[in-house]
């Protein structure tokens, strides 16, 4: 079996692991090319897409992931390339990311109007200044994960499940990601030894029969890692599903191939979960990627983050739901954006998921409609919340509100099943033609 070469995070300062996240984004031959493609091709002369930001660059270099993962755009300077920032606004983007920093791949790049500074797109990937003024807001880690951290990497907070975290790298830095806070300790990934202590825990643990593989983004890591950690969960009886959490499929779809595919498919059953936000993200590229993956047998769910000003309307979430479906993607969640610092300008009140859910529940298949979830801090778990469908509910009846407001009347079944009541007073399902006075008349519909 490959050794698996990395860098422990308690070994390295944070000089050296300031030095380990430069040496992977160090520009290379072709970073310089698009910087002077950039250049010669100002923004906003051309249509966007790769064609503007990178026509230079041959399709070949195009479609490998890793030239992708070595140009990505990680200085304020390079991002004025392509996007137009002003000289007041490139000094304050400077003092943010020295907090919080910045990587872009060329491929989410090449998604971004730059003409449009309220661009759904760009506020994913670009940082706002509002990250540093509101950071007093919020919690380094909301979740708690750290005190649920059984070893290092190690998440064990649900019976059933743990989390393995592998590392902090990532293809894009999402700037509404819940461990933001690694993003200050450099780049590393989890040690041979590290991994190996996981491993004997969940061995050691015959309750767990769900393990989720997580990061940063743990595609990161080679084939030959992957391989090693996924053939030895498979080893592992009780081990019944292994999950991979990651947005490479929406920012760097070209991961997505071939060679990582045939890996997958030996250790199932895989779940795969990722991360659209927004309509314009299920590119071709990107949904070829999916498709990739569930024809190798790997099932792919969605997480959607509630983000102001990038989905949080109704008009958004509904075509993003729908272009999931047809690319065969569940839309799996809706995640109310967590408490993180440096997040704040990004998170919009809880009412503004459940008005979402509620304009979607009865007007598209239910197959459509994602779980509005917040996850809770100090490791409180996940918590559905749903529009107030249930107005009363007694041992004989409920009173329940359709998704066109109307009230129904619905018989509550004895819970004494096969005991013989009198039918005489007790309850009947029907409409409740008193509390309707406003609404429309009730159309016979099919059920979807």
């Amino acid at each position: 079996m490959t050794s698996i070469k990395t860098s422990t995070p308690t070994s390295l300062n944070v000089t050296n692991r300031t030095r380990l996240r430069s040496n992977i984004i160090t520009e290379s031959p072709d970073e310089q090319v698009c910087a002077s493609v950039a250049q010669e091709e100002p923004p906003g002369k051309c249509d966007t897409g790769k064609e503007k930001f990178f026509p230079g660059v041959p399709d070949y270099l195009w479609n490998d992931w890793k030239w992708h993962f070595r140009n990505r755009i990680t200085t304020i300077e390079q991002l004025s390339r392509f996007i137009p920032i002003s000289c007041d606004e490139k000094l304050l983007l400077e003092t943010v990311i020295k907090r919080y920093p910045m990587a872009i791949t060329p491929y989410y790049l090449s998604l971004i109007n730059p003409d449009d500074p309220d661009d759904p797109i760009r506020k994913q990937a670009v940082p706002s200044i509002l990250e540093t003024a509101m950071d007093a807001m919020g919690m380094e880690d909301p979740l708690g994960e750290k005190e649920d951290s059984v070893i290092p990497g190690l998440v064990h907070r649900y019976p059933d499940r743990v989390l393995m975290v592998l590392t902090d790298i990532c293809p894009m830095l999402c700037r509404h990601c819940t461990r933001k806070r690694e993003w200050r300790h450099g780049a590393w990934t989890r040690t041979v030894s590290e991994i190996d202590r996981m491993l004997d825990y969940i061995r050691n643990n015959n309750g767990i029969r769900d393990v989720i593989i997580s990061g940063g983004d743990p595609l990161t890591l080679s084939n030959q890692q992957l391989e090693h950690i996924l053939s030895k969960l498979r080893e592992i009886k009780h081990v019944e599903i292994i999950r991979i959490g990651s947005r490479f499929p929406v920012v760097l779809p070209q991961r997505i191939d071939t060679e990582l595919c045939t890996v997958l498919s030996k250790y199932g059953p895989i779940w795969f979960n990722t991360h659209f936000n927004h309509p314009r993200e299920l590119t071709p590229e990107a949904t070829n990627a999916c498709d990739r993956l569930i024809r190798s047998g790997v099932p792919v769910n969605n997480q959607s983050v509630l983000l102001r000003g990038i989905n949080d309307s109704v008009e958004i979430m509904t075509p993003l739901c729908h272009g999931l479906l047809k690319a065969k993607v569940r839309p799996y969640y809706l995640f109310q954006c967590d408490e993180v610092q440096g997040t704040e300008h990004l998170r919009t009140p809880v009412e503004v998921g459940i008005n979402i859910i509620k304009g979607m529940r009865g007007h598209t298949s239910g197959l459509a409609v994602p779980t509005f979830v917040v996850d809770l801090v100090h490791g409180g778990g996940k918590v559905p919340l749903q529009p107030n469908y249930v107005l009363s509910m007694t041992d004989k009846e409920l009173l329940l509100r359709n998704y066109e407001g109307q009230v129904y009347r619905y018989r509550n079944p004895n819970p004494e099943t096969g005991v013989k009541t009198e039918m005489t007073g007790q309850p009947q399902s029907d409409i409740v033609e008193s509390l309707l006075a406003h609404a429309v008349p009730v159309e016979k519909k099919g059920r979807g």
